[in-house]
């Protein structure tokens, strides 16, 4: 009997393997004349948000995206920077490219998708928004971007096929990547599995470490700026605009703050120094998100959210997503420590511990679960050097004391002189003084150790200080 009305029962059945044989070639015979059925079958399978994206991705058409400003077309602005192109399909033609279309849009750049004409391949370009082609600073900032990212090369850092200018605007060669960014997997799937989460979690930091071995801090690292490409389970670092040598202050000085705000670390937060570990209590952030579907900072305003990043703690993963192991989520709360000395050590230690968690998760019979190592002692710089203050100061008055004992004019010593003519002839009638400064010798040597204990954790701890 030919069916002639909706059964939702049925859907559910076909989707879980479960309907009969004889029933399913019917079903599949209603689904091509029913646009409901069909309708309520994809929402099951996946939201809507999830086929908005897929339809985006697989368009060939061009995408036009608003600028930051609002006021001008992206494909408008590309159109100023482009040669006309015999192809119809194509925007225009930029060095030896075709492009196809633009797949974003960002603070500095443009990222294009074109044809690379010599070797018959899609690749992606990035291009200095033109906008910003004329400011010497941005070119500055756009060229480092490029020399930055070549000098990684790493399997889960995007790799750079070339850099160049033409007409005046700089740009870098990319692959092309079929896939989505993490962010659109933690929009999609959100919680993400404690497995994919350790997995690509360890390939973020992996490739972290190639970049800080390289010298470079990454400084924008968020879901967004994760890419995941299609039909293989790598994960590929990209997006280096904000990265920066760590000895390089020639562009982003002091005080002027980048990157964005949830997924800043604290020191970034308050425009303070940074170094690798930066990039680390950015990754607690986004395996934060993995496993909640949210950053673990938010607010309704920028400021809002960087004063509970250097302010705040962050809420347990535990209290989010009970299905997160505690370990997980401990080692989460060791990343978003406030105090970069309290975080692991580099990107190499972090990967490492991830990979031995994997293990561990896969083989639970074979593999141990690793420890997180101690921490450093909580105590706070300005503690240590209020202790050390008031050490020194009673050294110092120590050995005042021990001094004021050893050295005296000879004329008032209180020990016995055996001769006067022990006595040395004092010169211009004054009375002549020796010094003993042995005393003195000690208490260097006593500062100097105190120095070092005081720097040393092992030595030096919360309970030995505080009551």
């Amino acid at each position: 009997m030919k069916q002639t009305h909706c059964l939702q029962e049925q859907i559910d059945s076909f989707l879980d393997g479960t309907l009969p044989e004889e029933s399913l070639h019917e079903f599949e015979a209603h689904l091509e004349s029913c646009s409901v059925c069909e309708t309520a079958l994809e929402r099951r399978v996946a939201d809507e948000r999830f086929w908005n994206d897929t339809k985006r991705f697989l368009s060939d058409a061009p995408t036009e995206i608003k600028t930051r400003s609002g006021n001008e077309d992206a494909i408008a602005s590309l159109q100023r920077i482009v040669s006309p192109t015999d192809d119809p399909e194509m925007i225009g033609r930029f060095a030896g490219y075709e492009v196809r279309a633009i797949v974003g849009v960002g603070g500095m750049g443009m990222v294009l998708k074109a044809l690379d004409v010599a070797l018959d391949r899609y690749v992606a370009i990035k291009v200095l928004h033109p906008l910003y082609a004329t400011h010497s600073a941005a070119r500055k900032r756009f060229e480092r971007e490029a020399q930055a990212a070549a000098a990684v090369l790493h399997d889960n850092v995007i790799a750079i096929y070339g850099v160049d200018t033409w007409n005046g605007t700089p740009y870098l060669v990319m692959p092309y990547i079929k896939g989505e960014s993490l962010q659109q997997r933690i929009d999609r799937q959100a919680p993400l599995e404690v497995e994919q989460t350790i997995e690509i979690a360890m390939q973020i930091a992996r490739g972290l470490a190639a970049a800080h071995d390289q010298g470079l801090i990454h400084r924008d690292i968020k879901p967004a700026n994760i890419l995941m490409p299609s039909g293989v389970s790598r994960v590929i670092v990209t997006d280096f605009g904000l990265a920066r040598a760590s000895d390089d202050v020639s562009l982003t000085h002091s005080g002027m703050l980048a990157g964005t705000p949830q997924y800043m670390s604290p020191e970034q937060a308050m425009g303070l120094h940074l170094d690798y570990r930066s990039d680390l209590f950015s990754l607690g952030a986004v395996m934060f998100a993995m496993l909640t579907g949210r950053p673990p900072f938010r607010a309704e305003s920028p400021y809002g959210v960087m004063r509970k990043i250097t302010d705040a703690r962050q809420r347990s993963v535990m209290e989010i997503n009970a299905s997160a192991p505690h370990w997980l989520s401990d080692l989460i709360d060791r990343l978003l420590e406030k105090s970069p000395d309290r975080r692991f050590e580099s990107a190499h230690d972090v990967a490492d511990h991830l990979e031995d968690c994997l293990a561990h998760l896969r083989q639970p019979a074979t593999v141990v679960l690793p420890k997180l190592k101690p921490q450093r002692s909580k105590i706070s710089n300005k503690l240590v050097y209020s202790v050390s203050a008031v050490v020194l100061l009673c050294v110092a008055m120590i050995a005042a004391l021990a001094l004021s004992e050893r050295l005296t004019p000879t004329g008032n010593r209180r020990h016995e002189i055996a001769s006067p003519s022990d006595v040395p002839v004092p010169l211009d009638g004054m009375s002549l003084w020796t010094i003993d400064d042995s005393a003195l010798t000690e208490v260097e040597a006593e500062i100097r150790q105190l120095r070092r204990d005081l720097t040393n954790p092992n030595i030096l701890s919360t309970e030995e200080i505080l009551p």
